[in-house]
């Protein structure tokens, strides 16, 4: 059977309060989304045309995209107070970090955007492909990027300063932690005002609990 090719693009979509809405048109006028940013509405796009093709109709699928929260890992919220909004992410490849730290970026244009990202893999923690990150977290307001050295040398690979992150990531504001329990103490003690914390790691921050750090930023 010859394969049939379909070209498709972001959906007709409109961002209120930090959430998406598909302007479909007809009876269902929009959907609500649990879903957000330019990559997740090009996939959605993409599988409604795959479902048509199977003889999925538009309302079946879009009554149950509705309630789909995305893939696991994928722009989690972790919790949204009036004030705040917290989720972590599995980027960590600078294509993807830029992609997500955009996306929140445009969903939520009024707030504070905080994001931090830890340097995990051995690619990210190499020092040749450090430069690969440039400019990938610029539309954040405070941009955060954590490492642990020990992780570097159980890699067995070579060192890496934090001048070097610095300047990889074309910051000079870029704020680096390289313990844990540090960073840790910095996000509970730093106050948060109409703010999203946006954390992003393929680890886990060497151990910190993500949704119980979020409580505690919130309180």
């Amino acid at each position: 059977m010859k394969a049939k090719r379909h070209a498709y693009t972001i959906p007709p979509h409109e961002i209120r309060d930090g959430k998406t809405y598909l302007t479909v048109g007809g009876e269902l006028k929009e959907i609500e989304l649990q879903i957000f940013g330019a990559h997740n509405l090009m996939n959605l796009e993409g599988a409604r045309l795959v479902c048509e093709a199977i003889g999925v109709t538009a309302a079946e699928f879009y009554k149950a995209i509705a309630s789909f929260k995305g893939a696991a890992l994928r722009l989690e919220l972790l919790l949204r107070t009036d004030e705040l909004v917290v989720y972590k992410d599995f980027a960590h490849s600078p294509s993807k970090l830029k992609a997500t730290v955009d996306a929140v970026r445009n969903q939520y244009p009024k707030h504070e955007l905080v994001a931090c990202m830890e340097l995990h893999t051995f690619s990210s923690l190499n020092e040749t492909f450090l430069n690969e990150y440039a400019h990938s977290m610029d539309e954040a307001d405070e941009a955060i990027v954590y490492f642990n050295p020990k992780t570097i040398e159980h890699k067995k690979l070579k060192p890496i300063t934090t001048d070097k992150v610095r300047a990889a990531f074309l910051r000079n504001d870029l704020k680096i932690f390289t313990n844990s329990e540090e960073l840790k103490k910095y996000l509970t003690g730093r106050g948060f005002t109409k703010s999203v914390l946006l954390m992003m790691s393929s680890g886990t921050f060497d151990g910190i609990d993500l949704k119980k750090l979020a409580q505690e930023v919130c309180a």
